[in-house]
């Protein structure tokens, strides 16, 4: 006759070692999403269009100029980067030397940030 202490510890054994194989391969997903989420991010360079910069994120809130901006990728609003553009379709100033706020899709990206994680900026 089986002991049934003896069956209950085999079976909370495979039941452990199972949980911890799912946390396991979980854990290697999302490590390989983030990887490839990045990897898309870092396709965006210096001498690129916003209408480019677009395809991969979209703009986040809090303060910006038509120069200035930051911006979250499409795939995790957490994951940002800060750019700075030259204007082309116009002046990068008004007549009062204010910062422009008109953003046109040629704009080209001067600066980009390293990719960083923050919160979302809600305005």
């Amino acid at each position: 006759m089986v002991d049934r202490r003896n069956v209950l510890t085999l079976l909370a054994g495979i039941t452990s070692a199972t949980a911890l194989q799912a946390q396991e391969h979980d854990q290697a997903t999302y490590v390989t999403w983030v990887a490839n989420v990045l990897k898309r991010m870092e396709t965006v360079k210096s001498g690129m269009t916003r209408e480019t910069l677009l395809t991969f994120f979209a703009t986040e809130g809090g303060l910006s100029t038509g120069l200035q901006r930051t911006y979250v990728s499409q795939e995790c609003p957490y994951f940002k980067v800060d750019v700075e553009f030259d204007a082309v379709g116009g002046p990068s100033r008004d007549s009062d030397g204010r910062v422009t706020l008109i953003e046109d899709p040629r704009d080209i990206i001067l600066k980009m940030s390293r990719p960083y994680l923050q919160f979302s900026v809600m305005d």
